[in-house]
């Protein structure tokens, strides 16, 4: 045994980049959530997303962080590097999501009923939780694949694309609940149909893949993906023309918004949503389909 404890402890996870990107996560993620408890304070339903994506990510980045300092992750039967660079680009983008919603539902000009002492602790959360956006953003940069490396395939481009297409198919699917009135034609169930369905094989790839069970597949992991890529860019493109057609053609929909529909709870807003970013996914789907072709992982 070591008597510093060196065979234990993994030094890196403090002295390298990844570990400073790690502990600057942690730090700001941990002054986010101070600022807010403390005067910032959040409400409604925006509130509690923003709340709830900086208590999570904090709270995984403590494991991981423990973990790997410990090197106890090596008695986790999941594939390590797989699994921290999935979550960390899942934290990149939901850091930048509530950067955004925070700042345009609870900052204004006008200093509050609390206070501009308020005000202030509300820009301080704003730009802790952008800070630790561009953390997040550091540790996918550092641990991403480079040319000529044979890694992880979450660490590739393919890999990275299918966390932003699963984030995508949340934002959709939260658009489809909010009044979107998708049920009305069965084109838009149709739609409906493709987004779940690429979001649940999406899924089961990323979790495959993190769990280290890709060879338990009955053929090869990366034409398996492949094959599932193309099949999804054929139905992204079915719904990216069906989906406009039925909600905003004169003969089925409103091609423009109509004048009394109220913000927040138009359905009009909520289709415009859900046709911008299944063009959106559309684009992600065929730069994997693209990037799938080239790269080589283990």
């Amino acid at each position: 045994m070591d008597p510093q404890g060196g065979h234990y402890l993994n030094i890196s996870a403090v002295a390298s980049a990844v570990g400073v990107a790690r502990l600057c996560q942690l730090a700001l993620g941990c002054t986010t959530l101070s600022l807010v408890a403390h005067q910032a304070g959040y409400s409604a339903a925006y509130g509690t997303f923003c709340m709830f994506v900086w208590c999570f990510c904090f709270a995984v980045s403590a494991v991981v962080f423990a973990l790997d300092f410990t090197r106890l992750h090596s008695c986790l039967r999941i594939s390590w590097d797989n699994f921290t660079i999935a979550f960390a680009m899942l934290a990149t983008l939901m850091y930048v999501t509530a950067s955004v919603v925070y700042p345009v539902y609870f900052l204004r000009s006008e200093c509050p009923a609390g206070g501009c002492e308020v005000r202030g602790y509300r820009i301080g959360v704003t730009v802790c939780s952008c800070l630790c956006a561009l953390a997040y953003a550091a540790e996918v940069l550092l641990t991403r694949a480079k040319p000529g490396h044979v890694v992880g395939y979450m660490a590739t481009v393919s890999g990275l694309l299918k966390i932003v297409q699963a984030f995508v198919a949340c934002i959709i699917f939260g658009a489809l609940v909010n009044d979107s009135q998708y049920g009305r034609h069965i084109a838009t169930q149709y739609c409906v149909a493709v987004y779940s369905f690429c979001f649940a094989v999406t899924v089961i790839v990323v979790g495959v893949t993190v769990s280290g069970r890709t060879s338990a597949l009955r053929c090869p992991f990366d034409r398996f993906v492949v094959i599932y890529t193309f099949l999804a860019v054929l139905l992204y493109v079915s719904a990216a023309v069906i989906w406009p057609v039925f909600c905003f053609d004169k003969k089925y929909g409103q091609p423009s918004r109509p004048s009394g529909c109220p913000r927040g709870k138009c359905p009009w807003d909520s289709q415009l949503v859900v046709a911008i970013f299944t063009y959106a996914n559309l684009v992600l789907y065929i730069a994997d389909l693209i990037y799938s072709q080239r790269i080589r992982f283990v």
